[in-house]
């Protein structure tokens, strides 16, 4: 091409480069320019300006050159479309007229140009999300996805997203259409269907974790159905509230239901509070009665043993028992009364601890005061007379003069006075 001469008549050159002088070197650009306008003339026949009448004539050597170069320029191209690089995270799909062909890795990849190969890229790596009930934010809120009808015929305004990424390119782009409306279509079916057996309050109070796992569990069911190439990784609900209308009324119920709970922890912990108390207090009194339970009962069984001593002792000698009885009980009495019985008749003097009688009195008081009753006293015998003073207790007999004899009337009845003071005693 750079030959001045190329599809020219060789003749008409000679004469052209007769008049050329020797040195002038190679023709300007405008010369090459024109040249090659003259050249695709002649090739499709047109007419030109210069020589030769205003006519060119084809030279059928030089347009099969010039048809060969554009053909593989062009062809060069087409191949060069056939070059595409897939990132990190995705995966080329490559289809020879219309069917797969091969999985193209991450890298520099090559395929048949247009029509014969064609490629998608699949991001693989990417968590997609479908919103139901809103879009971008809680506040957009989309009615005719969100509110949903429970088992006890209430509405609830549920909203929530569903995070998935793609496990299976082919099946992503060759089972469905419209991939993410499906996805976000079934999640909302299985969304309705968990809903609907469930009542308000268990939605809106407790039941958010299991009905987010029921919505994902059921949804992944009907993605493997349809086979849409997907996998779930979480499905978060968003907010799970009543209609708008009335959500004044049920924020009005949630806070009473919240002074509820309180009011019952508190109940609670002051039951956790006094209950173990009193359980300890009820433990100590019933130790106390137990311990005062067996006091009595070996108490009890120590004084039956002793009576059946007794009776034992008493079945062998019945008269000496009962004076043993009647000595011991009288000793019993005398030794915490306060009271000396003098015989007037004796001349003998008679030393009265006066001091050790009254701290012995005092003591005897302050015991009587701490029973609940009095403390029996026996009735004075026939014979015994009241305490004389200091001056007629000095002046009296000596003791160990004789007493005067009893009639034994009055033996007898004195006998059967301390018979039945000991009757009495043994009940």
């Amino acid at each position: 091409m750079n030959d001045p001469r190329w599809g020219h008549n060789p003749k008409s050159d000679t004469k052209a480069q007769e008049g050329r002088r020797p040195g002038e070197g190679p023709p300007d650009l405008d010369q090459l320019w024109r040249d090659f306008n003259a050249r695709l003339n002649r090739l499709f026949g047109q007419r030109g300006s210069g020589g030769d009448g205003g006519k060119l004539k084809p030279d059928m050597r030089g347009a099969g050159i010039t048809a060969s170069v554009i053909v593989f320029i062009v062809a060069l191209i087409w191949l060069a479309s056939g070059a595409f690089i897939v990132q990190d995270g995705q995966v080329g799909v490559v289809s020879t007229f219309g069917k797969i062909s091969h999985i193209a890795k991450p890298g520099f990849n090559w395929r048949w140009p247009y029509p014969i190969q064609a490629h998608q890229l699949v991001n693989t790596g990417k968590i997609n999300t479908a919103e139901i009930g809103y879009r971008n934010n809680v506040r957009n809120r989309q009615p005719q996805e969100s509110l949903m009808m429970t088992n006890d015929q209430n509405l609830v305004d549920v909203q929530f997203s569903v995070q998935y990424q793609i496990k299976d390119p082919v099946a992503w782009l060759f089972s469905e259409r419209d991939q993410d409306e499906t996805v976000r279509d079934v999640a909302e079916s299985a969304a309705r269907e968990v809903v609907g057996k469930k009542d308000l309050d268990y939605l809106l109070y407790q039941g958010r974790d299991a009905v987010a796992a029921d919505v994902r569990r059921i949804t992944q069911q009907l993605l493997d159905r349809y086979k849409l190439g997907v996998q779930l990784t979480t499905v978060a609900m968003q907010a799970v509230q009543p209609p708008e209308p009335v959500q004044a009324a049920f924020n009005d119920a949630i806070k009473a239901a919240e002074e509820r709970d309180r009011a019952k922890a508190e109940g609670e912990a002051y039951a956790n509070d006094v209950i173990p108390t009193a359980k300890g207090k009820a433990a100590v009194k019933l130790q106390e009665a137990e311990a005062y339970r067996a006091q009595v009962v070996e108490t009890a069984a120590g004084s039956a043993a002793r009576f059946d001593q007794v009776v034992a002792q008493y079945a062998k000698a019945p008269a000496v028992t009962r004076e043993r009885m009647y000595i011991e009980t009288m000793q019993e009495i005398f030794s915490n009364a306060s009271k000396v019985l003098v015989d007037a008749k004796t001349n003998n003097t008679i030393y009265l601890p006066i001091d050790k009688m009254m701290e012995k009195t005092a003591a005897n008081d302050a015991a009587i005061g701490s029973k609940s009753g009095p403390v029996p006293v026996p009735p004075q015998q026939q014979g015994q007379q009241a305490p004389q003073p200091a001056a007629q207790q000095q002046a009296a007999a000596p003791a160990d003069q004789a007493a005067p004899a009893v009639p034994e009337s009055v033996r007898q009845r004195d006998a059967r006075s301390r018979e039945s003071q000991r009757e009495r005693e043994t009940r």
